[in-house]
């Protein structure tokens, strides 16, 4: 293997005028975009007030107004902090949030009696509180961006941070059931009226210390022992960060209960480590090895019991969810109605019936808008998801340093996986798992990590675009960068 240094294409030549014009542009195209997502927020919420209350109320604008100060806010924070950063990452998650947001609001208003839907308060119910979150979880997105100046600042922590992720996965699973189980799920801690999901965080540490590892190892995980089929395998001695990761992943699943966290920790290692060697193999093995595990935990789960066994409750739903339709099989069927009832247009915002889907506002709020808004609506939303998992790669290929290339990619395509999780579990494409919509579901832990992990983009992405060049032409290094990664224009090419 060999690694040569060329010349990475700037954005600008120089990091005088034509960089500010540049920086400009982008915030500028970032605002038209927020503005015109605040107005579909904005109109969204009104139509849903317009068919429950048949009419629209003078404070209807307030929750949406919250929003788009507070995304305003991140905007300005983004102007004068992270000026190059990709303008599409904001405005498409804050229309994602704002619409589920609006979405919740229209939970409650459903299940309000009718004489005091008027008066229900901007902060009130489910709706009220992820707004509260949602505030929360923004300010702390900026705050990391005043924090990190730098991507590669964060790899001076990677193995506290690993320490601490490995930490915040299992702690659920020690903990006793009464306070860290839900719907048969240990993912949570619950504290009398307050719960938190640590494995939301623990996904932002662990995919920082698999970056960084994973640029230190890939010389040697690239190294092939045989070919077979046309695809080079590795030597079986490097493979024991995988296996580790494997059993990591497994102990998910039997302990805590539940394949999407399982599925989801194992996938970022996966195809973090693909992107660190480009070796098809380690795809290929990280299948075998999930799938294989996934099917032994089924099996034992119908012949031995115990903690295999509810996973093998959620595998038998799955296969056959009509079996029981009217008890364990219930949530599924109902989601698949929703589905279905929708059809291609849905029913119109506010005239679906999401108050008797079972878990609406957590695992089966793609359902309950899918009702509403049809196929065409689901679709858009998850073009919604496609763009921001393709500005986050797009951000990794442009970056200039391994580190920030690994972490950039594995964060976006942790993104996208989560979204493959939660929306093939309710359309009965893999069994039902405890994972929460990005943006969408109601829940502080989910919304506040995955701000964060927007935050982490925003700053790779700003690095990737900004000017290298200071004003004498002279190589810049950005403060808190640690020396053993890249620095300036010099752009790793690795060829095998």
């Amino acid at each position: 293997m060999t690694v040569a240094a060329t010349p990475a294409p700037s954005p600008a030549t120089t990091g005088g005028e034509s960089g500010v014009r540049l920086a400009r542009s982008r915030r500028n195209a970032e605002l038209s975009l927020l503005l015109l997502a605040m107005v579909l927020v904005a109109a969204y919420m009104a139509t849903v007030e317009a068919n429950l209350l048949d009419t629209v109320t003078p404070d209807f604008w307030m929750p949406a107004a919250a929003l788009g100060a507070v995304f305003l806010g991140l905007h300005l924070v983004i102007r004068f902090l992270a000026p190059f950063a990709d303008p599409a990452l904001l405005p498409a998650v804050a229309l994602l949030n704002g619409l589920g947001v609006g979405f919740l609001r229209r939970i409650d208003l459903g299940e309000a009696a009718p004489v005091d839907r008027e008066d229900l308060a901007t902060f009130a119910g489910i709706g009220g509180r992820q707004l509260a979150w949602t505030l929360v979880s923004v300010i702390l997105a900026a705050g990391l961006l005043a924090i990190m100046r730098d991507h590669r600042s964060v790899s001076r922590y990677a193995y506290t941070l690993g320490l601490a992720g490995i930490v915040l996965v299992m702690l659920p699973a020690v903990l006793p059931s009464s306070i860290s189980e839900i719907n048969g799920a240990k993912l949570w801690i619950r504290v009398g009226g307050f719960s938190l999901q640590p494995g939301e965080f623990a996904k932002l540490a662990l995919l920082v210390f698999f970056a960084y590892y994973l640029v230190r190892k890939r010389e040697v995980l690239s190294l092939a022992s045989r070919r077979f089929l046309g695809i080079d395998f590795p030597r079986g001695r490097d493979l024991g960060p995988v296996v580790v990761v494997w059993l990591i992943s497994l102990l998910v699943l039997v302990f805590e209960k539940d394949l999407g966290t399982s599925l989801l920790y194992f996938g970022m290692f996966v195809v973090t480590l693909y992107i660190a060697t480009e070796r098809v193999s380690w795809l290929l093995i990280g299948l075998v090895l999930f799938f294989g595990g996934a099917y032994l935990a089924y099996v034992l789960g119908s012949t031995v019991g115990g903690p295999f066994a509810n996973f093998y409750l959620r595998a038998e739903i799955w296969l056959d969810p009509f079996a029981d339709p009217h008890a364990k099989g219930y949530q599924l069927v109902q989601g698949l109605l929703a589905l279905g009832t929708g059809g291609l247009f849905g029913a119109g915002p506010g005239g679906g019936q999401p108050d008797i889907l079972p878990e609406v506002q957590n695992d089966f709020i793609f359902a309950g808008i899918g009702e509403e808004i049809g196929l065409f609506g689901l679709s858009a939303l998850l073009v919604v998801y496609l763009l921001i998992v393709e500005r986050g790669l797009r951000a990794a290929l442009a970056v200039r340093d391994s580190f920030g290339k690994l972490l950039a990619g594995g964060l976006a395509f942790t993104l996208g996986l989560q979204v493959f999780v939660i929306v093939g579990g309710i359309s009965k494409l893999i069994p039902l798992t405890g994972q929460t919509t990005p943006f969408l579901s109601a829940g502080g832990s989910s919304l506040m990590a995955n701000w964060l992990l927007i935050a982490v983009l925003l700053r790779v992405s700003d690095g990737a675009r900004r000017p290298v060049t200071g004003g004498a032409g002279k190589a810049t290094r950005p403060a808190g960068g640690p020396p053993e990664q890249l620095h300036g224009a010099p752009t790793e090419v690795i060829k095998p």
